[in-house]
Protein backbone atom coordinates (compact mmCIF):
# COMPACT_ATOMS: atom_id res chain seq x y z
CA UNK A 1 0.00 0.00 0.00
CA UNK A 2 1.33 3.05 -1.43
CA UNK A 3 -0.69 6.13 -0.62
CA UNK A 4 1.97 8.95 -1.84
CA UNK A 5 0.93 6.88 -5.23
CA UNK A 6 -3.08 7.77 -5.08
CA UNK A 7 -2.39 11.55 -4.16
CA UNK A 8 0.20 11.83 -7.35
CA UNK A 9 -1.76 10.44 -9.64
CA UNK A 10 -5.14 12.50 -7.98
CA UNK A 11 -3.42 15.68 -8.45
CA UNK A 12 -2.05 15.54 -11.90
CA UNK A 13 -5.43 14.57 -12.53
CA UNK A 14 -6.60 17.62 -11.13
CA UNK A 15 -4.38 19.65 -13.18
CA UNK A 16 -5.34 17.91 -15.98
CA UNK A 17 -9.08 17.37 -15.99
CA UNK A 18 -9.99 16.20 -19.21
CA UNK A 19 -10.62 12.97 -21.11
CA UNK A 20 -7.20 13.60 -23.28
CA UNK A 21 -4.99 12.92 -20.25
CA UNK A 22 -7.24 10.31 -18.48
CA UNK A 23 -7.14 8.47 -21.31
CA UNK A 24 -3.14 9.05 -21.79
CA UNK A 25 -2.52 7.66 -18.37
CA UNK A 26 -4.79 4.44 -18.41
CA UNK A 27 -1.50 2.80 -16.67
CA UNK A 28 -1.35 5.56 -13.81
CA UNK A 29 -4.86 5.09 -12.93
CA UNK A 30 -4.58 1.09 -12.73
CA UNK A 31 -1.73 1.45 -10.28
CA UNK A 32 -3.24 4.80 -8.13
CA UNK A 33 -6.66 2.36 -7.97
CA UNK A 34 -4.97 -0.68 -7.11
CA UNK A 35 -3.17 0.88 -4.10
CA UNK A 36 -6.87 2.48 -2.66
CA UNK A 37 -8.06 -0.82 -2.96
CA UNK A 38 -5.45 -1.91 -0.97
CA UNK A 39 -6.05 0.81 1.59
CA UNK A 40 -9.79 -0.10 1.71
CA UNK A 41 -8.88 -3.63 2.41
CA UNK A 42 -6.63 -2.33 5.62
CA UNK A 43 -9.12 -0.36 6.12
CA UNK A 44 -11.99 -3.27 6.28
CA UNK A 45 -9.50 -5.26 8.31
CA UNK A 46 -9.12 -2.83 11.05
CA UNK A 47 -12.44 -1.48 11.68
CA UNK A 48 -13.33 -5.50 11.38
CA UNK A 49 -11.50 -5.30 15.08
CA UNK A 50 -14.17 -3.39 16.37
CA UNK A 51 -17.33 -3.55 13.66
CA UNK A 52 -17.04 -7.36 12.25
CA UNK A 53 -20.04 -6.44 10.55
CA UNK A 54 -17.98 -4.75 7.57
CA UNK A 55 -15.77 -8.06 7.32
CA UNK A 56 -17.32 -9.35 4.31
CA UNK A 57 -17.23 -6.54 2.31
CA UNK A 58 -15.08 -6.50 -1.24
CA UNK A 59 -12.55 -2.99 -1.65
CA UNK A 60 -13.81 -2.50 -5.39
CA UNK A 61 -17.03 -3.03 -4.45
CA UNK A 62 -17.11 -0.09 -1.79
CA UNK A 63 -15.53 2.49 -4.43
CA UNK A 64 -17.06 5.40 -6.33
CA UNK A 65 -16.26 6.25 -9.93
CA UNK A 66 -14.04 9.33 -10.96
CA UNK A 67 -16.19 10.46 -13.55
CA UNK A 68 -19.12 12.84 -12.39
CA UNK A 69 -22.49 13.46 -13.87
CA UNK A 70 -22.32 17.11 -15.27
CA UNK A 71 -25.50 17.65 -16.61
CA UNK A 72 -26.63 19.71 -14.40
CA UNK A 73 -23.95 21.47 -13.22
CA UNK A 74 -21.99 24.30 -14.23
CA UNK A 75 -18.71 22.67 -13.72
CA UNK A 76 -18.20 20.80 -16.79
CA UNK A 77 -14.88 18.86 -15.80
CA UNK A 78 -15.52 15.63 -16.31
CA UNK A 79 -13.79 14.26 -13.79
CA UNK A 80 -14.07 14.09 -9.72
CA UNK A 81 -10.39 13.99 -8.88
CA UNK A 82 -10.65 11.99 -5.19
CA UNK A 83 -10.73 8.68 -4.36
CA UNK A 84 -14.07 7.77 -2.27
CA UNK A 85 -15.31 4.33 -0.61
CA UNK A 86 -18.09 3.81 2.05
CA UNK A 87 -17.81 1.52 4.09
CA UNK A 88 -20.86 -0.58 6.24
CA UNK A 89 -22.99 -4.15 7.17
CA UNK A 90 -24.63 -3.19 3.29
CA UNK A 91 -21.79 -1.94 1.37
CA UNK A 92 -21.59 1.51 0.04
CA UNK A 93 -25.00 2.26 0.15
CA UNK A 94 -25.86 5.35 2.12
CA UNK A 95 -27.72 3.60 4.60
CA UNK A 96 -26.71 1.77 7.16
CA UNK A 97 -24.73 4.35 7.96
CA UNK A 98 -20.93 3.24 7.64
CA UNK A 99 -17.52 4.70 7.41
CA UNK A 100 -16.50 7.07 4.57
CA UNK A 101 -13.24 7.88 3.11
CA UNK A 102 -12.22 10.57 0.47
CA UNK A 103 -8.31 10.83 -0.67
CA UNK A 104 -8.23 14.35 -2.31
CA UNK A 105 -4.69 16.12 -2.78
CA UNK A 106 -4.41 19.61 -1.17
CA UNK A 107 -6.36 18.81 2.25
CA UNK A 108 -9.06 17.68 0.79
CA UNK A 109 -9.06 13.80 2.53
CA UNK A 110 -11.33 13.09 5.42
CA UNK A 111 -12.55 10.00 6.95
CA UNK A 112 -16.10 10.93 7.89
CA UNK A 113 -19.08 8.99 8.76
CA UNK A 114 -23.05 9.33 9.31
CA UNK A 115 -26.05 9.88 7.27
CA UNK A 116 -24.61 12.35 4.49
CA UNK A 117 -27.42 12.07 2.52
CA UNK A 118 -30.79 14.27 3.28
CA UNK A 119 -33.14 13.34 0.12
CA UNK A 120 -34.66 10.39 2.43
CA UNK A 121 -37.55 12.12 4.19
CA UNK A 122 -38.59 9.23 5.94
CA UNK A 123 -34.71 8.71 6.60
CA UNK A 124 -34.85 12.05 8.21
CA UNK A 125 -38.69 11.60 10.43
CA UNK A 126 -37.06 8.27 12.00
CA UNK A 127 -34.02 9.80 13.24
CA UNK A 128 -35.73 13.21 14.31
CA UNK A 129 -38.25 10.78 16.03
CA UNK A 130 -35.72 8.99 17.42
CA UNK A 131 -33.48 11.57 18.59
CA UNK A 132 -36.63 12.71 20.53
CA UNK A 133 -36.70 9.45 22.29
CA UNK A 134 -33.47 9.20 23.01
CA UNK A 135 -32.14 12.39 23.69
CA UNK A 136 -29.99 11.47 26.70
CA UNK A 137 -28.12 8.87 24.81
CA UNK A 138 -27.53 11.19 22.33
CA UNK A 139 -26.02 13.54 23.87
CA UNK A 140 -23.63 11.27 25.75
CA UNK A 141 -22.49 10.50 22.52
CA UNK A 142 -21.56 13.56 21.07
CA UNK A 143 -20.20 15.03 24.60
CA UNK A 144 -17.73 12.16 24.80
CA UNK A 145 -14.27 12.97 25.40
CA UNK A 146 -13.03 11.02 22.41
CA UNK A 147 -15.45 11.86 19.96
CA UNK A 148 -15.07 15.76 20.51
CA UNK A 149 -11.63 14.96 20.27
CA UNK A 150 -12.41 14.48 16.75
CA UNK A 151 -15.73 15.64 15.65
CA UNK A 152 -18.44 18.06 15.75
CA UNK A 153 -21.93 17.03 14.26
CA UNK A 154 -22.20 18.51 10.65
CA UNK A 155 -25.48 18.32 8.60
CA UNK A 156 -28.22 20.34 5.77
CA UNK A 157 -30.35 22.12 8.44
CA UNK A 158 -33.96 24.15 8.60
CA UNK A 159 -33.87 27.44 9.55
CA UNK A 160 -36.44 26.33 12.32
CA UNK A 161 -37.20 23.40 14.15
CA UNK A 162 -40.05 21.40 11.85
CA UNK A 163 -43.44 21.78 12.71
CA UNK A 164 -44.71 18.36 15.00
CA UNK A 165 -41.97 18.60 17.10
CA UNK A 166 -41.15 20.31 20.39
CA UNK A 167 -39.46 24.08 19.82
CA UNK A 168 -37.99 23.39 23.54
CA UNK A 169 -36.83 20.06 23.21
CA UNK A 170 -33.27 19.68 24.52
CA UNK A 171 -31.90 18.94 21.06
CA UNK A 172 -33.74 21.12 19.10
CA UNK A 173 -30.62 21.89 17.45
CA UNK A 174 -30.22 18.76 15.99
CA UNK A 175 -34.11 18.44 14.95
CA UNK A 176 -33.71 21.13 12.40
CA UNK A 177 -31.29 18.30 10.74
CA UNK A 178 -32.21 16.96 7.90
CA UNK A 179 -28.60 14.67 7.40
CA UNK A 180 -26.67 14.10 10.42
CA UNK A 181 -22.78 13.49 9.81
CA UNK A 182 -18.93 13.49 10.68
CA UNK A 183 -15.74 14.57 9.14
CA UNK A 184 -12.34 14.54 10.26
CA UNK A 185 -9.64 16.25 7.52
CA UNK A 186 -6.23 15.11 7.54
CA UNK A 187 -3.21 16.54 5.65
CA UNK A 188 -1.45 15.20 2.95
CA UNK A 189 1.55 14.97 4.95
CA UNK A 190 -0.68 12.61 7.34
CA UNK A 191 -1.49 10.83 4.17
CA UNK A 192 1.50 9.59 2.38
CA UNK A 193 3.11 7.97 5.88
CA UNK A 194 0.46 4.91 5.00
CA UNK A 195 1.45 3.21 8.52
CA UNK A 196 0.77 6.50 10.51
CA UNK A 197 -2.28 7.38 8.08
CA UNK A 198 -4.06 3.47 8.65
CA UNK A 199 -3.40 3.63 12.78
CA UNK A 200 -5.21 7.24 12.92
CA UNK A 201 -8.00 6.33 10.69
CA UNK A 202 -8.75 3.39 12.77
CA UNK A 203 -8.84 5.79 15.72
CA UNK A 204 -10.74 7.86 13.94
CA UNK A 205 -13.46 5.36 12.74
CA UNK A 206 -13.31 3.54 15.93
CA UNK A 207 -14.38 6.95 17.97
CA UNK A 208 -17.04 7.64 15.04
CA UNK A 209 -19.03 3.95 16.03
CA UNK A 210 -21.21 4.41 18.73
CA UNK A 211 -22.53 7.79 16.84
CA UNK A 212 -23.04 5.05 13.71
CA UNK A 213 -24.86 2.45 15.73
CA UNK A 214 -27.11 5.58 17.27
CA UNK A 215 -28.23 6.39 13.62
CA UNK A 216 -28.58 2.57 12.81
CA UNK A 217 -30.66 2.14 15.10
CA UNK A 218 -32.98 5.00 14.15
CA UNK A 219 -32.92 3.38 10.84
CA UNK A 220 -33.40 0.01 11.16
CA UNK A 221 -36.72 0.13 9.66
CA UNK A 222 -35.32 2.24 6.50
CA UNK A 223 -36.03 0.34 3.43
CA UNK A 224 -33.88 2.01 0.48
CA UNK A 225 -36.35 3.12 -2.81
CA UNK A 226 -36.54 0.56 -5.58
CA UNK A 227 -36.26 2.40 -9.18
Amino acid sequence: MNNKIILEYLSELSANNNREWYHEHKKENKEATVQFEQLVQELIYGIGTFDESVLHNVPKELTFKLVRDTRFSHDKSPYNPSFRAHISSMGKLPIPVGYYIMIKPKGGTFLGGGLFADMFSNATAMVRDYIVAHSDEWCNIISDTEFKKYFTVKGTALKNVPAGYDKEHPQAEFLKYKSWYLEHFITDEEVCDSAIFMKKAIEIFKAMKPFNDYLNNALKDFKMPTR
